[in-house]
């Protein structure tokens, strides 16, 4: 790749971006963590990333998990940790190794935070990474005659504490370990601490960072985007998920069916899979949401920017009509536009004529990076379905460069006597676009 190149996709690249470091400014994103990340040396490069996150302005509370730690401290003293139905049973010799593995572990994550973004003029730069009793617990108890024992559910978040702190824009570090109101200390699950603090913090992000890929379909490929009823549909079809991605998925509900919008699933082992995930438009990851991510609807005239950016260089080739803003400001209400994370993507018109049960399908464009995963022939039928409801049976396109495209979808070549009367007085002869029309009824 040549330097220029190089120099294009960094520019593009940062361009893209602006939009969400603008829209992250004082954003509050919660992220969980396995201790994977510090057994496996993960975290130098997370840790800069972290940082990067933190001088961009947003708040950010860390919740660590350290299950390998915990196991290398019983393997030590030749204990171990039962599981019965899934959770764990958490004796005193067990609570001992989980309370000396989160401390070993929160003091390695200060360390690494402390140490600012390493190489970059920010090197050395004071980030404030602070932990403390956030947390109130309570034992899971005898359940199916089983006793837990030091195993307990988180009760209660101190969120006022929580938000002063992140308020002073220190990061908030949470280990897996939870106190009752009369001393005692409690093993607690990372992933349910982290819906549980997300939830009551009002977060704006849920973000875990999980081994292996992550949520797959049943030929292996990542799942982009779920809503709310779709996850919950895969969890209770128990797909062929390790149980921690289960678990992780099953914390994702809970935070969305409270107060969290996005909840967000990345593999840990795709280096800046946080970033790719934050600061790109498709992410690395699988995206929970309680609205959809992609959206179908009528254009309103704040989206008329949107349209004109990406209708503008099929206007240059030639292969769009050209339309200034005056024109769609007028027009607006015949356009339908697909809404990706709150960029247009894709947009097509319906010039309805009632009378003679036709419409002309204009203006139909979808943004090159989405060209191949089939936007314009969803907007197609979304044209379709429009149409069948205002009585329209007919649609026809005038097309220069396109019809190959519009032969495909099932138009065929027309005249411009078909046309109503009124669209063939300003049909223009110079651009010569042919007619092609498809029948509905």
């Amino acid at each position: 790749m040549s330097p220029i190149s190089d120099s294009e996709t960094f520019v593009r690249g940062f361009r893209d971006s602006a939009p969400y470091i603008n829209a992250f400014r004082g954003r509050t994103f919660v992220i969980a963590f396995g201790g994977e990340m510090l057994a496996d040396a993960q975290f130098s490069s997370l840790a800069h990333d972290l940082t990067l996150l933190n001088s961009l302005g947003v708040k950010l509370v860390l919740v660590h998990g350290c299950r390998p730690q915990i196991e290398a401290r019983l393997n030590k003293h030749q204990a171990r940790l039962h599981y019965v139905n899934g959770l764990r049973i958490t004796d005193d010799e067990a609570l001992l190794c989980v309370k000396e593995a989160a401390g070993c572990v929160r003091q390695e994550i200060e360390a690494l935070l402390s140490m600012g973004l390493t190489n970059s003029p920010m090197a050395g730069a004071c980030i404030r990474v602070l932990s403390g009793n956030f947390i109130t617990a309570q034992p899971l108890g005898v359940r199916d005659g089983v006793d837990y024992q030091h195993t307990g559910e988180v009760r209660r978040i101190d969120t006022a504490a929580l938000q002063n702190l992140l308020d002073s824009s220190a990061i908030a570090l949470l280990s897996p370990i939870g106190y009752s109101p009369t001393g005692e200390i409690f093993n607690l699950n990372a992933e349910d601490v982290a819906s549980a603090v997300a939830s009551e913090l009002k977060a704006d992000k849920l973000i875990y960072l999980i081994d292996g890929k992550g949520l797959t379909d049943s030929r292996n490929r990542l799942i982009r985007e779920l809503t709310l009823s779709q996850a919950q549909t895969l969890l209770n079809k128990k797909h062929k998920w390790s149980e921690s991605i289960q678990h992780c998925l099953q914390a994702a509900i809970g935070a969305c069916g409270q107060n969290v919008t996005r909840t967000h699933i990345i593999n840990r082992h795709i280096d800046g899979a946080l970033l790719l995930e934050l600061f790109t438009r498709d992410g690395s990851g699988t995206l929970l949401m309680t609205n959809p991510f992609e959206d179908t609807r009528q254009a309103r005239l704040d989206d008329i920017g949107g349209i004109l950016e990406l209708i503008a260089p099929l206007e240059a080739e030639d292969i769009l009509v050209r339309r200034s803003r005056e024109k769609l400001e007028m027009e607006i209400e015949y356009f339908t536009v697909v809404e990706r994370d709150g960029t247009i993507i894709a947009c097509a018109a319906l010039y309805p004529y009632i009378k003679e049960k036709i419409g002309e399908l204009a203006c139909l464009a979808v943004h090159p990076d989405y060209r191949t995963q089939g936007r314009g022939n969803a907007l197609l039928n979304y044209i379709e379905k429009q149409s069948a409801q205002l009585g329209i049976n007919r649609l026809f396109v005038l097309s220069t460069r396109a019809s190959h495209w519009f032969r495909e979808h099932g138009f065929k070549p027309g005249s411009l006597d078909q046309l109503p009367v009124k669209r063939r007085t300003l049909y223009n002869y110079q651009r010569k676009a042919k007619v092609f029309i498809k029948d509905m009824a």
